[in-house]
């Protein structure tokens, strides 16, 4: 049964003041009753909210302990193979595509001229070689030329001293001698002085007798005397005249003394000044045997020669060297693989000159592939190296790769950029920033294998 209810009447408004007459209200229905929805669209609408609740709690849950991105993708330390040297493509073992190992021969260049040089450089090496020998053995027949001058001048040295001690000896001898000449001297003057003091004695003595022999001839010519007595006197004068004369001779025969002692001091003072001038001559030959030690014996002529042949040998060094380049040279005509992986992109042809540097071709490495995934500024927050990491390979749909955090890059992508911002002062707009995260897959199925470029969403669990 339904009810109405009707409304109260509306008042109306005086019309004076200029107001309007309120606009008259509609009349109220009383609304119908509805159905009640089946019992199976009730049971279902509720497991459908169940299951929202469930999926929803479990998103948010999910949402909240995991940082999420799709600004990923697959990485990896591609190698670029390039040439050493200038030089042109004789062969190309490999194509693009193909794997290879490492140490595989992948490209030749013409080792026409590298060899040719490497000949040269050996031969080279040769003779310096055989010259550094020669210098060697030129430093043992210095040492050898050194020692023998070296004892002969030692010889020398030795013959001077000799000589010098010689020298001196006589030179000692003939100095003794002039002192015992000029002590022989001085006697000899001393007897001549006593020899001439008796002179004048016998001279009075004789004069005396003399007169005393003509008193006594006057004596007994007047016969005052007997003869005897004259006789006497005669003798007695005879006497005085031989002592006179021996007075006279022990004179000459002093003075000669004196004469003789002179002479020998005069031959002492000789033999002296000739064995002390023999002593510098035989210094001087000590010198001049020094001077030739000294210049047999100088280290700077081994040392010389040692130097020589050092110099020598550290040429054969250097040529040796050279070889050695020359050999890396022929040997970087082979160009290998330096990784296990596979051909990405194949720049040169055979016939090609190739300059050294020049990229030759990219290499994949097959194994050790990452993804890199570029958080916002502010979901780093939590993200720590070693959490772990839910993967989603836009190329295998419903597979979930699972991984870890490896590192976290130290700056954001725009600081290596070739412009990087500048955020002047009074003219600065704030744009997030996103930081390379790097993340290591653990065990992809051989059967969905991670090539690199792929786009990747990763969500890292920073809560437990």
């Amino acid at each position: 049964m339904e009810t109405r209810t009707e409304a109260p009447p509306q008042q109306q408004r005086p019309s004076g003041g200029g107001d309007r007459p309120a606009p008259p209200e509609p009349p109220t229905e009383t609304p119908a009753r509805r159905r009640r929805p089946p019992l199976a669209v009730i049971i279902i609408g509720a497991l459908v909210v169940i299951a929202g609740l469930i999926f929803g709690i479990r998103y948010l849950a999910y949402a909240t302990s995991h940082q999420t991105t799709d600004d990923a993708r697959v990485d990896a330390d591609t190698v670029t193979v390039t040439s050493k040297i200038q030089e042109r493509v004789a062969q190309i073992l490999v194509d693009t595509n193909q794997p290879v190992r490492k140490g595989q021969i992948i490209v030749r260049l013409d080792d026409t001229d590298e060899q040719a040089a490497l000949q040269q450089a050996k031969a080279a090496l040769d003779a310096q070689r055989a010259s550094a020998r020669a210098a060697q053995e030129n430093v043992a027949l210095t040492r050898a030329t050194v020692a023998a001058q070296t004892t002969q001048g030692q010889g020398g040295i030795a013959a001077a001293n000799s000589s010098i001690q010689n020298a001196q000896a006589q030179t000692q001898s003939a100095q003794e001698q002039a002192q015992a000449a000029n002590a022989a001297i001085a006697q000899a003057q001393a007897q001549l002085r006593v020899a001439q003091s008796q002179v004048p004695a016998a001279r009075a003595a004789l004069n005396r007798a003399n007169a005393d022999l003509a008193r006594y001839a006057a004596l007994v010519r007047t016969g005052d005397i007997a003869s005897q007595q004259l006789d006497a006197q005669r003798a007695a004068q005879a006497q005085a005249q031989s002592q006179y004369q021996s007075a006279l001779d022990n004179v000459a025969a002093a003075q000669t003394a004196v004469t003789q002692a002179q002479a020998r001091y005069t031959s002492a003072i000789a033999a002296a000044t000739a064995a002390n001038a023999g002593i510098g001559a035989q210094q001087g030959q000590l010198t001049t045997a020094q001077g030739r030690l000294s210049e047999s014996d100088n280290p700077f002529r081994v040392s010389s020669s040692q130097a020589q042949a050092d110099a020598a040998v550290a040429q054969a060094g250097s040529l040796q060297a050279q070889v050695k380049t020359a050999q890396d040279r022929v040997a970087y005509t082979v160009i290998r693989s330096p990784i296990d992986g596979t051909v990405g992109e194949k720049n040169v042809e055979i016939g090609t000159s190739v300059q050294a540097g020049q990229s030759l071709m990219t290499l994949v490495p097959s194994t050790g592939v990452y993804i890199t995934a570029n958080y916002k500024e502010t979901q780093l927050g939590n993200i720590k190296v070693g959490q772990d990491v839910d993967v989603e390979v836009d190329a295998y749909k419903g597979t979930t790769f699972h991984g870890k955090v490896t590192a976290i890059a130290p700056a954001s992508q725009n600081t290596f950029s070739l412009v990087p911002a500048q955020n002047a002062t009074g003219n600065f707009v704030k744009v997030t920033q996103r930081i390379p995260v790097r993340i290591v897959v653990d065990n992809a199925p051989p059967d969905k294998p991670l090539r690199v470029g792929m786009s990747v969403v990763t969500s890292i669990e920073v809560k437990k």
